[in-house]
């Protein structure tokens, strides 16, 4: 009987590999794990399969499930379950597929899928969450293999349960004999604990321009490391067809050390780094991508398509794993003098061989007359949406915020209705006479704070909508709410932590010692703020002006740990603070980020240890960086203070790409001007609010995108002049941008043409009907006029003339057709503003393939204070 399953089981596995003519190298023997979906014979046994490869490994065949593209340039996703509870680690990637069929394909590691389909387009996204790029593969590269010991983690609590398998399919000439695609590739996983996790560091221009006909074109990528050390094993470089050379270096102490030089047309594989290279904190990363513009016509931009540009580069590393972080971006060039000083190689195309040219590209011939218009109702990438956040912030004028009557404006923070809270000191005002010298609060007699000091705004017309904590607070500062929407405060004369309820009149949980300064477990030291996991419950509070921590408690109040400490005297070394002086909790991430506020930065620790993770720092914060907040989607916001004597730097807000750190926007008040912004806090459809302790206001802003929005809804016709609108108003913000905006003009024009065919279509069925009565009226006014004479005619001119006359007023400022249809002429799309910082890949071919002055003075650290339990 045994034999005979063994028999069975064999011609099984024979049936199986026959998929394609594709041959798994990892097949000892296979258990399917059941499933509901539909799966096409001719990829029968390539679906999710998993394969033991002993008492501990196991392999995982990812496939697309017998797929047939329509058209070119289609991207398809599919999603396999990890199939296991526990931590597990990818440590070999096999991929099957061939240019013939497939341009690139990606795999993700994220929790949540787009779609729960079997397959799906990609246009609905790769993952609901954040996700990571583990494998990219174009061109016949090879397998990637990793070193011995380092795996990418997946499974457990903090890892991947999904794979996210996107393939590109460039030219489906391949697929007019209409048979099932299969491709994917295989993984071998471990669960043996690998004491190196792997991850993936990818470079990438964003804003180069390539002229026609220039020769020689670089585009240079550079990015200080502010994270513990990594080593970097394996590079892969990617740009499309003017591309010559590729490379990437580590720049330590002004040497240059080659990380991988190759050219982006050869396969585009994953090449091993043929010296080992570490990266330290403060070690710079630089890249440099060659081009040439002969042979173009026009200029060439960074975009998706063929016929645009890419400059990426890949870099595989692995950290220690208590330090491991799985994905990291850079995007800027955050020192141009540098490459002056770049090696000679780096300047020198590599040579390819005619045959592999024309190996690479027999499927991607250039079409110069192909129709570019098209292109520009292609929809964006879920991994586009990273980095596609070209908005500018715009103080809302008309919001009546300005002229509340509020005390100096410490802390603010959105409730889970997404109401605006505001927290002020009311009639008190910290100055040079709040404390003594060793930060005892000095205005005892002048009572608490007699005013509400928490007030609750409807967000859109600053109606106050509920008040409290009058007779609590001395100096008020730091304000966050939880997911229960209680209210968490800090004041600085008590030097304690309250955590109030909406409605309470009395605390519900007090940390700290009243009015007494300190630095052990029960005593803080004028502290700042205050932030709450909202899965674990845990207290955060950053403490403060006087000392130099991050404090940890429990729900219940239970102290647990502290990190940080005072900043050296010979520059600030992470997890080093003067004055932490802002928290932003970062659940997706496991992060708490803090604004550092005397070391002008932002610094990110990991919320179960409190390690250091990275630092956001840039020349145009200044000195000090008062506040940060980030909301869901990826972006941070922070402002910073006055410039000191003689600097230049402005007072204004900033937004953040948070994966990388990359300032994406600023934006200041057009009504009155920042004097010290203090807080600063965001809702997810971008809309900011700026608390201002010297202005005693609060101002509102929102993104150009949301208001041009409601002006284009309101003024339907006037789209154009709501564009050029705001396009100046860009212009005058960043007027290196002219290009970006005009192709962004083109493509809002082409989004609204749907509405506008809409429009047609409706006016011409209304319009029909009315056409046909003016013809009977006219019939009718010949026949009187033959019969009755003159008489008759002036009575039917009369009435026919009134119709018309509506008729005109209805079409008075209507539809213009020969506007609707030049907005669709001569539109040919050169680039994306801003790219990918994950699917990067996703070519698309368009042929047929100080302190606070007055009220916030400090002085030097108390000693530490006797513990007391």
């Amino acid at each position: 009987m045994a034999g005979l399953v063994n028999n069975l089981l064999m011609l099984f596995l024979v049936f199986q590999n026959s998929c394609l003519g594709f041959r798994s190298p990892l097949a000892v023997f296979k258990r399917y794990k059941d499933t509901t979906r539909s799966v096409s014979n001719e990829c029968l046994g390539s679906s999710r399969p998993v394969i033991s490869l002993g008492l501990s490994d196991f392999a995982l065949d990812i496939r697309m499930p017998g797929v047939t593209p329509k058209q070119s340039d289609t991207y398809l996703c599919m999603s396999v379950p990890l199939l296991v509870d526990d931590e597990a680690y990818v440590v070999d990637f096999k991929p099957h597929a061939s240019m013939d069929t497939v341009h690139h394909m990606l795999l993700f590691g994220c929790n949540e899928p787009s779609s729960t389909e079997n397959y799906w387009d990609c246009d609905e996204g790769t993952c609901k969450d954040k996700s990571n790029i583990l494998y990219a593969w174009a061109r016949n590269a090879p397998p990637t293999r990793l070193p011995k010991g380092v795996g990418f983690r997946v499974g457990g609590e903090t890892g991947s349960k999904y794979f996210v398998l996107q393939v590109h399919y460039g030219d489906i000439s391949a697929f007019r004999d209409k048979h099932k695609d299969c491709s994917g590739v295989t993984l071998h996983l471990t669960h043996q604990k690998q004491p190196l996790i792997a991850g993936m560091y990818l470079m990438m221009s964003v804003n180069t321009v390539i002229p026609p006909g220039e020769k020689v074109v670089d585009a240079d990528i550079a990015c200080h490391y502010k994270r513990f050390p990594m080593h970097l094993f394996a590079y892969r470089v990617h740009t499309h067809r003017l591309g010559k050379v590729v490379s990437g270096y580590r720049v330590r102490n002004g040497q240059w050390t080659l990380i991988g030089r190759q050219s982006p047309q050869l396969p585009q594989a994953f090449y091993p780094v043929e010296h080992p290279v570490d990266v330290r904190f403060d070690d710079i990363l630089a890249a440099r991508c060659v081009f040439s513009g002969e042979g173009r016509a026009t200029e060439t931009h960074i975009g998706g398509t063929a016929n645009d540009e890419m400059c990426n580069f890949y870099i595989m590393y692995y950290m220690e794993a208590k330090h491991a972080v799985s994905y990291m971006t850079c995007t800027q060039n955050a020192n141009p003098e540098m490459f002056r000083s770049i090696p000679q190689e780096a300047n020198i195309p590599i040579s390819v061989k005619s045959d592999m040219l024309m190996m690479t590209h027999e499927h991607h011939e250039e079409n110069k007359d192909a129709d570019k218009s098209s292109l520009l109702q292609q929809p964006k990438r879920e991994e586009e949406e990273v980095l596609d956040q070209d908005f500018h912030l715009e103080e809302v004028v008309d919001w009546p915020g300005l002229d509340l009557k509020l005390g100096q404006v410490s802390g603010l923070a959105l409730d889970p209705e997404n109401n605006l809270v505001i927290f002020h000191r009311g009639d008190h005002v910290w100055d040079e006479n709040s404390f003594d010298s060793k930060f005892v609060y000095q205005q005892r007699g002048l009572g608490p704070i007699e005013q509400d000091t928490i007030l609750v705004l409807n967000p859109s017309n600053a109606q106050l909508l509920h008040s409290t904590g009058k007779n609590l607070f001395y100096l008020p500062h730091g304000l966050s709410i939880d997911k229960n929407g209680n209210y968490w405060v800090t004041d600085v004369a008590l030097h304690q932590v309250f955590k109030l309820g909406a409605d309470a009149a009395e605390p519900l949980l007090i940390l700290g010692t009243a009015l007494q300064p300190g630095s052990d477990k029960n005593h803080f030291c004028q502290p700042t703020d205050v932030a709450v996991d909202p899965t674990t419950g845990s207290i955060y509070v950053s403490d403060g002006y006087c000392n130099s921590r991050i404090a940890q408690f429990s729900p219940k109040g239970l102290y647990i740990k502290q990190w940080g400490e005072e900043t050296s005297l010979d520059g600030a070394r992470p997890g080093q603070f003067r004055i932490p002086h802002s928290l932003a909790l970062i659940p997706s991430f496991s992060e708490l980020c803090v604004a550092d506020r005397e070391n002008g930065r932002i610094q990110c620790f990991r919320l179960e240890t409190g390690e250091f993770v990275r630092e956001i720092k840039h020349k145009s914060f200044g000195r000090e960086l008062f506040a940060v907040s980030y909301v869901p989607g990826g972006l941070l916001f922070a402002v910073n203070g006055m410039p000191y004597p003689g600097e230049t730097e402005p007072v204004q807000g900033f937004v953040m790409n948070f994966s990388t750190g990359e300032i994406i926007d600023t934006f200041s008040p057009v009504r009155k001007t920042f004097e010290m912004p203090h807080d600063v806090v965001a809702s997810e459809d971008k809309t900011v609010f700026v608390g201002d302790v010297h202005a005693r206001a609060v101002w509102k802003f929102t993104s150009t995108e949301k208001m041009e929005h409601r002006s284009v809804k309101k003024a339907g016709i006037e789209v154009q002049e709501v564009k050029e609108t705001i396009i100046k108003t860009r212009l005058k913000n960043n007027p290196e941008s002219t290009e970006p905006l005009k192709k962004e003009e083109k493509q809002h024009l082409i989004r609204q043409a749907s509405t506008g065919v809409s429009f047609v279509l409706i006016t011409t069925l209304l319009i029909i009907p009315v056409l046909v009565l003016l013809a009977i009226l006219l019939f009718i006014r010949w026949r009187k006029t033959t019969v009755y004479g003159a008489d008759a005619e002036h009575k039917l001119d009369s009435s026919s003339g009134r119709i018309l006359g509506r008729l005109r007023g209805k079409g008075g400022g209507g539809l213009n057709l020969g506007n609707f249809f030049a907005s669709h002429k001569g539109y040919s799309r050169k680039g994306f503003d801003r790219l990918s910082t994950e699917g990067s890949d996703q070519e698309k071919d368009d042929d047929d393939d100080g302190t606070d002055s007055e009220e916030e003075y400090s002085a030097p650290p108390p000693p530490p204070a006797p513990s007391s339990s």
